[in-house]
């Protein structure tokens, strides 16, 4: 157990941990990051750099409580189709158990998406044998709406190997689209009763303009890069993302959880480190965005930490920018 932590500052600080998906399951606040390991690598844009192995799980009882760690609830080892890399995860409640959704190279050095069950937010969780059929890439994000009904969303370029999927099939050398071609969608998959198969195959989503025309590639700024995250706000779905390349964290939204979403603005200017991924939540009747970065090891790309801050809407529901260092220099 740590001290109880401060908005905008480090809430683990005995391991480095990134990517962080909050959820509230049982009254209180989980948060389901990635683990950095402390190994010094390259950074490259295959993303070789971060080769995290294991899940921790922590909690909040609340927003001025100590951070639990709940210690290690998956390893790659356990986990039979995978290799290496077990990068940015989330986590879901439905059918009275709890699912842990991760990314990972199988044996083929291809990213695909496990799931891994238990009956405790906290862990340990239990892999299926195989990948979900059909699933590839990175950065799922599994979001239950009011009708039960489950959606995951996935995908990430460069590392995550978005680009290489964009004939249904895995093209190893296959790039991008064109500067001013449409930009390359996250992928939406409404999942099965129980919540461990696709029920058909993955869509790609459509971010427009307000012009209802499709963000091109070369519009990095709004462009979609990696790290969905969906949520509800007034009846309105929240398609939230990072641009990769400029470090930003943008968002959309629909009226239908599948799209097509309307961009709509910044929420988080960049942070200390290349990446940048979120999740937001209510917790205790205010909105929380939960981020990382590099602060806490003075820089290291591949050594994160994680860290939050309130999240506040205007009347006409757009989110307000985040600023994560105010005044100060990064």
């Amino acid at each position: 157990m740590t001290k109880p932590v401060q908005p905008n500052e480090p809430i683990v600080t005995h391991i480095y941990t990134a990517d962080p998906s909050a959820h509230v399951f049982e009254g209180k606040l989980y948060i389901y990051p990635s683990h950095d390991l402390d190994h010094d690598n390259t950074s490259n844009d295959n993303g070789d750099q971060y080769d995290m192995e294991d899940y921790h799980v922590f909690s909040l009882e609340d927003v001025n409580a100590p951070c639990v760690d709940h210690g290690e609830v998956l390893h790659v080892k356990d986990v039979p189709w995978a290799q290496k890399q077990m990068w940015a995860p989330d986590a879901a409640f439905k059918n009275d158990t709890y699912y842990l959704y991760f990314p990972a190279r199988d044996h083929e050095g291809i990213f695909r998406i496990g799931v891994a069950t238990s009956s405790s937010p906290s862990g340990p969780f239990t892999p299926e044998p195989n990948y979900i059929p059909g699933s590839f890439s990175i950065d799922p994000a599994v979001f239950v709406d009011d009708d039960n009904r489950a959606y995951m969303y996935f995908g990430g370029l460069w590392g995550g190997q978005l680009e290489k999927w964009q004939t249904g099939t895995f093209v190893p050398d296959a790039e991008g689209p064109a500067a001013d071609a449409p930009a390359l969608g996250p992928r939406v998959a409404e999942l099965s009763d129980d919540m461990l198969t696709f029920k058909a195959a993955p869509q790609e989503i459509s971010i427009v303009n307000e012009n209802g025309k499709p963000i091109p590639a070369g519009d990095e700024d709004r462009r979609y890069f990696e790290g969905p995250w969906m949520h509800k706000y007034n009846g309105t779905y929240y398609l939230s993302y990072s641009t990769g390349s400029t470090h930003k964290i943008v968002y959309a939204t629909s009226q239908s959880p599948t799209g097509p979403f309307e961009y709509k603005g910044t929420i988080l200017t960049p942070v200390l480190g290349w990446t940048t991924h979120h999740s937001i939540v209510e917790f205790q009747d205010k909105w929380y965005l939960f981020y990382h970065d590099s602060s806490l090891s003075g820089g290291a790309d591949n050594k994160r930490s994680v860290k939050f801050t309130e999240l506040k809407y205007n009347e006409d529901g757009t989110i307000q920018t985040i600023e994560p260092y105010g005044n100060e220099s990064r």
